[in-house]
């Protein structure tokens, strides 16, 4: 009788697990890469478009050959250069130390920044640079919104199979 009540509750678990991740992939829409060529192949944009990260957006692309083979993402320093914080505005400052992170068996670290935006307003970002061999995965979700929502909502979307095979195909060269 007990371990059926349990075999339940984990299903139950199992169930709503499922379906927060779906939930975080029907909020983001995908939109037109915004930034202007450089140096690195044009990712991926999406949109929040529900949710406590309502506006939000999200940039994600890879830079292949671009990670220490050895160390991968070592430290806050590396993610201020790589994350293409500085793509959104010049003006932004990291409001706390980062944190270890593992996304779609990738590791790396995550960091919190205020972004002072070109028209005036305060952004919150969260930057992610994420090591597979010699090659990043850089993504940055930036909004107005509550900055933990947000983060939460990108996390879960990029672990999203749909997210995952793409951040594969785009580490391969594909």
């Amino acid at each position: 009788m007990r371990r059926g009540a349990i075999m339940l509750m984990v299903m139950i678990a199992l169930g709503a697990l499922s379906g927060v991740r779906a939930y975080g992939a029907e909020q983001w829409r995908e939109i037109a890469w915004p930034f202007p060529r450089d140096g690195w192949p044009a990712g991926r944009a999406f949109r929040c478009m529900a949710g406590g990260c309502d506006g939000a957006e999200l940039y994600v692309r890879a830079k292949r050959g671009f990670c220490n083979c050895d160390t991968g993402v070592a430290d806050d320093d590396e993610v201020d250069r790589v994350t293409d914080i500085d793509l959104i505005s010049p003006r932004f400052v990291a409001i706390a130390p980062g944190a270890t992170v593992s996304v779609a068996a990738m590791q790396g670290r995550i960091r919190h920044y205020d972004l002072d935006m070109p028209d005036g307003a305060r952004h919150a970002a969260a930057g992610l640079a994420l090591s597979r061999r010699c090659d990043l995965l850089v993504a940055v979700a930036q909004g107005a919104g509550e900055p933990n929502a947000m983060q939460r909502t990108a996390l879960v979307f990029l672990e999203t199979e749909e997210m995952k095979t793409w951040m594969a195909a785009a580490l391969d060269g594909r």
